[in-house]
Order: C-alpha cells, then sequence, then structure tokens
C-alpha cells in the first residue's frame, strides 16, 4: 500500500486532474503534491482531512489501503451512454451459477438463430441468507440482447427493454487470467472514480444499475464493466 500512489490514483480519477490543479485546490505548491506523490512527504493532519473531503474517501481508505489498480490489464474509465435496447434474461441460484445462466442464454441464441450472440450479466440478488450463509450460494442472471429482427417464441421467455441510460464503464483485458481478483477490481476503480467525481449511481427500474459484457477480439478476452450512474 502507498498513499502516494492512491492520491495519484484518486486524483487521475478526477476527470484527469493535473498536480498543479490539486496544489491549487489544497494552497500548496505543485512540488509539494509531487513529495507526496512520492512518498517522499506527507501532508498535515488537516491536509489529509481536506484530501478525504476532496476525494469523497475515508483517510484508512486513502493512508491504509491499496486504491491504485492501474495496470495493463485495465483501459481508462470512461461515461457513456447506453442507447435502448431489448433482451431476455435468465437467473441462476446455485454454488456455481454463472456458467449456467450463460449456456442457457447460448442455447436461446441457437434457437432464434443468432451466431454471434452479445450476452450481458450480473450478480441476481434475490437470495435468502440461509441460501448465502449455510449453502453458500449465489445468483447470476445471464441476458440476450435481441435486434430489431428477433422473434422470440418461446413463452419462459420475458422481453425486457433497456431505457437509454448513463453509464461509468471500464474494460478489463484478459481478465479470465485472475477473475476473482481482476473483476472486483474493476467495479473498486468505477465506484472510486463515481465518488472522486461527484457523481451518483443510478438505480432506476428502466435500467440494470450494473452489468458485465464478455467479448473476444483476435483471440484475446476482453470484458467491459458497466455501473449506471445519474
Amino acid at each position: 500500500m502507498s498513499f502516494g500512489q492512491n492520491l495519484q490514483f484518486l486524483r487521475k480519477m478526477r476527470n484527469g486532474m493535473t498536480q498543479e490543479d490539486l496544489a491549487e485546490k489544497m494552497s500548496v505548491s505543485r512540488q509539494t503534491v509531487s513529495k507526496w506523490e512520492l512518498d517522499t512527504a506527507y501532508p498535515e493532519i488537516e491536509k489529509l482531512i481536506e484530501l478525504c473531503e476532496l476525494f469523497s474517501c475515508s483517510m484508512d481508505e486513502l493512508i491504509r489501503e491499496d486504491m491504485n489498480i492501474a495496470n495493463d490489464a485495465y483501459s481508462e474509465i470512461r461515461v457513456e451512454w447506453l442507447e435502448e435496447f431489448k433482451y431476455i434474461r435468465y437467473a441462476v441460484i446455485s454454488r456455481e451459477p454463472e456458467e449456467d445462466a450463460i449456456e442457457h442464454i447460448r442455447r436461446w441464441a441457437q434457437k432464434l438463430g443468432i451466431t454471434e450472440p452479445q450476452i450481458i450479466g450480473w450478480d441476481f440478488p434475490m437470495l435468502s441468507q440461509e441460501q448465502i450463509n449455510v449453502y453458500n450460494m449465489h445468483g447470476y442472471a445471464a441476458a440476450l440482447i435481441l435486434d430489431d429482427t428477433s422473434v422470440v417464441a418461446d413463452e419462459n421467455a420475458e422481453i425486457i427493454t433497456q431505457k437509454k441510460q448513463k453509464y461509468a464503464a471500464i474494460t478489463i483485458k484478459q481478465y479470465s487470467s485472475a477473475p476473482f481478483y481482476i473483476i472486483p477490481n474493476a467495479y473498486k476503480a468505477l465506484f472510486s472514480y463515481i465518488k472522486a467525481n461527484g457523481l451518483e449511481a443510478s438505480h432506476t427500474k428502466t435500467a440494470t444499475p450494473c452489468f458485465e459484457k464478455e467479448y473476444v477480439i483476435d483471440g484475446i478476452d476482453y470484458m467491459d464493466v458497466y455501473i449506471a450512474i445519474e
């Protein structure tokens, strides 16, 4: 962990804030900010409090946690609008629900004649404490995005409309190399970005709060992670 690395990470999350910008807000010199980020000098407690207020984080997060996930696996975080689309979904509750849910969606795609299906997924929270704590289960929903020509005849497949929505998004390269570390850190980075820029997560009923989209380009696995924002 490094206070300097955390500070640099939070500064860059704030819409590319420069050292000069941060120095002006903190009423210090750019050289002072540079020393903070290099861990060759540390701010006084009053300045630490100001930094926490500026970046909407706790002092414990700023000083003790490892907030910096910047490496080759992650793209720059972006904000984008997703246009309205329709999908059918399938949810599974089990100890390993992701594979089952996605495989069911792939079979639906085959029935619909979709050769290159666009599949998204997200954690499905409708579980009891007994399922979680006693049986170590969790839920996962996978969805098949439909185009204008798709005709769904399966009466068990409810067509859902996702309204136009703004998202904070990040792309992960070769996420399958360490998914239980890389994917959670992507969400962590997105939430840090949202907090640092004074944004708010959106929980509207007309759009999925967060989801993941997997795809392959030139034999390389990618995943886009989205969190809805106001």
